[in-house]
């Protein structure tokens, strides 16, 4: 080893993401994924005997010679459950831990740059266009940051159910972009909205998805609430759907694993994934449907993203 493992916190991570292209990274990543050159295993859930569990998220890039995992624990607390998260990032060559990075960050902006990806790959091109947000949180602000210098938007919309009561909120947003409004609830929000990005915390339809207009590209982020859905899984035999990774996602993604039971849908019936989309290997959306995207987040995006900080921030 030249160094000594190094631990980065939060501050540390967030300095170090200031000097990244998260999108870029992202790109990479999957061309890499598509190409044969990154190993991507499912998600693993480990129970705790007392109650609680953890999920651990696992990746190998070959061209950067790392591999490692993110580990997110869900503890439940007489307040609430406390919800951690560690990216363990480690060298191919000699074996031994790079850095430990504090993953809450990481997370957030990894999600955010996989959502822009997928907007830039699916969303139609050409003229401008209408965003819509659901959820106001730090993931969905993110989002905004992405996405807003991918297309023309003429329009973007938000709304969450607290946004409107929250003077603050509501100039945080506008601050982010002068285009941004506040919408009085999410049927305003959607409608004939061209990209629908949902990023909530809610295990339950947050849209109405008969309100969207043909072409309409939902991407969709979800939670670990088990079986979490943002949309009615019937709405899947329905959309043009894409994923993240067309191996893992559908037996994760809770619309996924409600549709296939309930719907008659079927992980066949995925039109393509990032990986595929980032190589050419499957068609674009239609446009005579709308379009659907999931993403559960993949340990390769948080060792892809790991590895970027680990450059930035080694000695």
């Amino acid at each position: 080893m030249d160094h000594a493992p190094i631990t980065l916190e939060h501050a540390a991570v967030r300095r170090a993401l200031d000097h990244i292209d998260a999108v870029q990274t992202m790109r990479a990543l999957f061309v890499e994924l598509g190409e044969g050159q990154a190993v991507q295993p499912p998600q693993t859930v480990t129970e705790f005997p007392q109650g609680g569990d953890f999920i651990t998220y696992l990746g190998a890039l070959g061209k950067a010679g790392v591999f490692g995992a993110k580990l997110s624990p869900y503890l439940p607390q007489e307040n609430g459950a406390l919800i951690t998260a560690w990216t363990v990032l480690m060298s191919m060559q000699s074996g031994t831990p790079l850095a430990m990075l504090d993953a809450g960050a990481l997370t957030t902006e990894r999600t955010a740059a996989t959502t822009a990806l997928a907007v830039d790959h699916l969303a139609a091109t050409g003229r401008a266009f209408t965003l819509a947000i659901i959820g106001t949180g730090a993931i969905a602000q993110a989002h905004l940051r992405y996405v807003a210098p991918l297309r023309d938007w003429n329009s973007i919309r938000v709304y969450s159910p607290s946004l409107a009561a929250n003077t603050d909120l509501q100039n945080t947003w506008h601050a982010l972009d002068p285009r941004v409004q506040s919408a009085p609830d999410a049927a305003k929000t959607v409608d004939n909205a061209d990209v629908v990005m949902l990023c909530t915390s809610s295990g339950t339809p947050v849209i109405d998805t008969t309100l969207l207009k043909l072409g309409c590209l939902v991407t969709s982020i979800s939670t670990n609430v088990a079986q979490a859905h943002e949309v009615d899984p019937a709405f899947l035999p329905l959309a043009d759907v894409y994923c993240d990774y067309r191996q893992t996602t559908p037996s994760s993604a809770g619309e996924m694993v409600i549709a296939q039971r309930d719907h008659g849908w079927s992980p066949s019936d995925i039109c393509g994934d990032l990986a595929d989309l980032a190589v050419g290997r499957c068609a674009k959306p239609s446009g005579q449907r709308p379009v659907f995207f999931r993403s559960i987040g993949l340990g390769l995006e948080d060792i892809a993203i790991a590895h970027a900080i680990y450059q930035q921030a080694r000695p």
